[in-house]
Formats: C-alpha cells, sequence, structure tokens
C-alpha cells in the first residue's frame, strides 16, 4: 500500500514566516491562510494553511494576488498547491471511490458509463438544482463552492479518484453547492437510475457511500440553506456520533427552529432509527415548560429530521464548565426545574434514561429545558441495549433490571453532584471503572467538595445518589417538596401557582383572490401554536 505523502503547512513550505509568531509578522501581519480557521480539515489538513487557495488576501510568495477567483492560476502552478494535490490523489482508499469500487477488480462500476470532459473553470454542478448525475474523477480537480447571502465561499476540493455529486444522488436532495474544474478534468457519469441499481446490489458500496455522506455532512464549514420538507436548515448548530443539530426556519412562518438529523450511515441500522423516531414520539405529545418540544417529524433524503424549539442559552455542562461550580440555590433551582419536567414525563410512563449535565440546556433566564429522549422506554422495561450515559447510569441500567422513576432520580442525583462541585461523582474515563463505582459506592458526599451547601440539599443528592432503588425518592415530587423549602418562593413559580396568561391580537390585511393561501397559511400557523399549548381564535370581518 502506498504511504500516504503529508503536506507541510504553506508557511511551513515557502518559510516565509507570515505565521502567527512568524520572524516576518510584524511587517504587515500574519497571513490569512494561517489565521482562517473556518474550513479546517479541508485536504485532510489539520489547519487552513493547507488550503491557501480557498482563503482571499493570502500572501503566496510575498505577493497578494487578493480574491480566490484572481488567482486560480498561479495556484494551479505553485509548487505547494502540486504538492498538496499530489498528497490527495494518494489519500486514504476510504475516501477515494473510484478505488474503494475497484480494488479488488470484480465490481463492474465503470461498465456502461458515459465519459465527460470539463473544461477549466467550467461549472458542471449548480447548487440546488435538481441531482440528476455524479461524478467520478478519473483526472484532474475541482472547487467545492456555497453560495450563501449572495457570496461564494469555498469549502473544499476533490481529486483522483474521488465524487462530487453522489451525496445528493443518494439522498434524493438538491445539489448543496457548486462545482468547478480547477484543471481540466475527465469524469465518468452516473446517473440516477445506474446509481440506484448500484447501491439495490452492493451492501458494502451503499455503506461506504453513507458514512461519506455522514462525513462530508458534519463537516465543520459553511453550509447553504437545505430545505427539509416545511423547514429550511441554514447552519450547524453542533454534532454528535449520531445525529447532527441544525438551526433554521418554519419556511412560511420564519419561526426558528432547531432540525436534527440523524446521520445517514446511522439509518441503515433498524435499531438506530428506531431509537430515533421513538424520541420524536416519546415527547411529541409532551406540553410542559421544562421539556423541549417537538413541533413536527420529516422522514426525507434516506434519514428522518426532528423539528425541535429553538432554544438560545447554553448546555449545563457548559455553564458548569465556564462558572467552575453552581451556587447552591441556582444548583436548587435547576434540580427542581428538572423534577418538574420527569414528574410530567413520568406521569405518561415514560423515562428518560440518560439524565446528565449535557442533555439539560439553560435558556436564558435560567430556565431549564430537558433534551435528548433517544433512549427513553416505558416503566418497568428491563434496561439493555442502549442504556445511557457511562458518569451517570443508575446500577439497575449496568444490571439490565427494570427501570422506573427512580431511576432518573439516581441520574439526577449525579448532575446535582456535579452542579455544586464541579466535579463528576465518579470521575475518570475508563467505562469499566465507572460502572463499578456505581455498583459499588453511593454518591460521594458533595460537602466535602462544598462546604457552604444548604443541609437540605445535601441530602436531597446523598439520598438521590443511592445505590439501592428502595433508598431513593420513589417520586421526583418528592425532591420538589424538599427544595422548595429553601428557594425564594418569589424567584421559583409554584406548580400548584395559576400560570400568567396574555393574549396577542394579530390581524391579516389581504386581497380577496389571496383568501385560499391566507387559509392554508393560517391553518399551519393554527396547528404549529397548538403545539406549544397557545390557543387560536379567529373572526372574520366585512370587507375593510
Amino acid at each position: 500500500m502506498t504511504e500516504k505523502i503529508e503536506p507541510p503547512n504553506c508557511w511551513e513550505y515557502t518559510q516565509c514566516g507570515k505565521e502567527p509568531g512568524g520572524a516576518n509578522v510584524d511587517e504587515n501581519g500574519p497571513c490569512q491562510a494561517a489565521l482562517e480557521t473556518a474550513l479546517d480539515g479541508v485536504n485532510n489538513g489539520k489547519n487552513a494553511g493547507r488550503l491557501c487557495w480557498a482563503v482571499d488576501g493570502t500572501l503566496c510568495h510575498n505577493q497578494t494576488p487578493g480574491p480566490e477567483e484572481d488567482k486560480i492560476s498561479s495556484c494551479i502552478s505553485c509548487p505547494f498547491f502540486q504538492k498538496v494535490q499530489e498528497a490527495e490523489d494518494q489519500g486514504d482508499l476510504r475516501t477515494k471511490f473510484l478505488r474503494f469500487v475497484t480494488m479488488d477488480g470484480k465490481k463492474p462500476l465503470m461498465q456502461g458509463l458515459e465519459i465527460k470532459h470539463v473544461a477549466q473553470g467550467e461549472r458542471f454542478i449548480i447548487q440546488n438544482a435538481n441531482s440528476e448525475a455524479g461524478y467520478i474523477i478519473q483526472k484532474g480537480s475541482c472547487r467545492i463552492l456555497v453560495e450563501k447571502d449572495g457570496e461564494l465561499v469555498a469549502i473544499g476540493r476533490r481529486g483522483l479518484g474521488e465524487v462530487v455529486g453522489v451525496t445528493a444522488l443518494l439522498t434524493g436532495a438538491p445539489y448543496s453547492a457548486h462545482v468547478e474544474a480547477e484543471t481540466p478534468m475527465c469524469l465518468w457519469v452516473i446517473r440516477r437510475d445506474q446509481f440506484e441499481a448500484l447501491v439495490e446490489k452492493d451492501r458494502d458500496l451503499m455503506e461506504f457511500l453513507t458514512e461519506l455522506v455522514a462525513d462530508r455532512l458534519s463537516a465543520d464549514r459553511p453550509m447553504a440553506d437545505r430545505a427539509v420538507g416545511r423547514y429550511t436548515a441554514r447552519e450547524v448548530l453542533g454534532k454528535g456520533g449520531f445525529s447532527m443539530v441544525y438551526k433554521g426556519i418554519h419556511t412560511a412562518l420564519e419561526m426558528p427552529v432547531a432540525i436534527k438529523m440523524l446521520h445517514h450511515d446511522k439509518a441503515l441500522d433498524p435499531d438506530f432509527l428506531a431509537a430515533f423516531r421513538n424520541e420524536a414520539e416519546s415527547i411529541a405529545k409532551f406540553n410542559h415548560e421544562n421539556i423541549v418540544r417537538v413541533f413536527d417529524i420529516e422522514e426525507l433524503y434516506r434519514t428522518v429530521f426532528i423539528i425541535m424549539e429553538y432554544l438560545e442559552g447554553e448546555l449545563l455542562s457548559d455553564m458548569i464548565k465556564r462558572l467552575g461550580r453552581l451556587s447552591p440555590l441556582l444548583a436548587a433551582d435547576f434540580m427542581v426545574q428538572a423534577c418538574r419536567g420527569l414528574e410530567y414525563a413520568h406521569k405518561f410512563g415514560i423515562i428518560h434514561r440518560d439524565i446528565n449535565v449535557s442533555n439539560l440546556f439553560i435558556q436564558t433566564g435560567d430556565r431549564l429545558k430537558i433534551m435528548d429522549f433517544g433512549i427513553a422506554c416505558k416503566i418497568g422495561t428491563e434496561d439493555f441495549g442502549e442504556t445511557g450515559t457511562a458518569a451517570f447510569m443508575s446500577p439497575e441500567q449496568i444490571d439490565g433490571d427494570p427501570v422506573d422513576e427512580r431511576t432518573d432520580i439516581y441520574s439526577l442525583g449525579l448532575a446535582a453532584y456535579e452542579m455544586v462541585t464541579g466535579e463528576r461523582a465518579f470521575p475518570g474515563n475508563d467505562i469499566m471503572a465507572l460502572l463499578d463505582g456505581h455498583l459499588e459506592r453511593d454518591v460521594p458526599d458533595p460537602a466535602e467538595k462544598a462546604p457552604d451547601l444548604p443541609p437540605a440539599l445535601r441530602q436531597v443528592i446523598m439520598k438521590a445518589g443511592k445505590r439501592a432503588p428502595d433508598e431513593r425518592f420513589n417520586k421526583a415530587g418528592e425532591i420538589i417538596e424538599v427544595l422548595t423549602e429553601i428557594l425564594p418562593q418569589c424567584d421559583l413559580p409554584l406548580e400548584c401557582a395559576t400560570p400568567v396568561r396574555k393574549m396577542t391580537s394579530l390581524f391579516l390585511i389581504y386581497e380577496e383572490d389571496k383568501q385560499k393561501e391566507v387559509g392554508r397559511l393560517t391553518e399551519e400557523f393554527s396547528s404549529a401554536m397548538k403545539k406549544l399549548g397557545v390557543t387560536l381564535k379567529a373572526a372574520d370581518f366585512p370587507d375593510i
């Protein structure tokens, strides 16, 4: 196997001294290629220096060629660019579609494919156009460009043996970017019908492509607006091993939403797909101020999207990192809010099973929301399979015993320990040691790390974190009763208090020929409002 060549960063290759801290920075400041971080990872590089061609104003060989569009020809002849291209052409076989499908010499992929020649500078894929074909690069290279808010942004390049346009073929979505030839190119063309036949026959090929799609969609780079049913995904908010979360809007109502997408490679796994659907179905019927709301579910592009309310704030885990530890009163407040959300879910017979500081979100004004019901289950379920986060997992989950309300209470007790101490109750990254800790010890006394704890909060954390379920609180409401005694009543509204209700008037003035369309949009608006617990009243007025 050919050893992969690792090119240096451009400033290492040219010895220009224009990197941060370099010898020549004082003259004109550091080069933009050394500062740009939005495109990390393009060309398999660790930082933007390896893609100086995609950054405006780079000091190529002590000259500033200006905008990226003006320097294509100089890049093609640049020795550093050629070195990067050589490394890319010898890259990991798992990223080279051509070699993947021909390495055993038996796959008939190339039979019947037409050849397409593309001139340098020609744009052969158009962003947002319907995807009718994908391309395998036989010769040359191309640039990937995203058009967003009236500007073109280069987000990557593809070379020998790689594919472009195949992501859209796989998902059925429109093309997500423009693709332009940066050198003369020779391409194999895969039409949609050919592609569908290939992936239907070859499971390995399908799995490879879905992994490739997940990798490209999860890259931390500018993205084009993407239609998801009635919604538009506009930017990446976060990503994990199983899913991505986008910031988006309801296209007609312009209402902000969060769009959670299951990675395409996970959507092929029936268990992951079932768990993802389970999350949406578990909380779609919920309407509680301490549980993130689900508005809609869309099954498109060979995966599933959960449309949720858009939250502004931060994860509890990030807040703890930022502050070191929380004040006892704030921790008690958060614990009560979490208990209210859990008490509500438990009344529906739903156990969360993965309460931890990364699944609790703190909005502006310190309003807490419980997120991620992806492994929720019914009370009494024996806990096998997907079981939660090791640092917060209850002993009964570890043993595979039936779970109930006390399971969530245990995990919340460990989350509260971290709130008041700034440390994990069972620290470390060794999974087996963590699990043994849950089985062998109760939660440590938080007062040893936080001596200022009110006795009631200390006792709640220690009782919630008992190994034996029978020694814990039986219901989340019992914790609320204890902690509300130490909280200022004016700062924490009680469940029994009469909620404050508000009313907003909205007048629609329109031409008569628009009545049908207005009626349709009003119906959509009414449906969305009902899921928020809002009552919509309408009345027709005479002509005005």
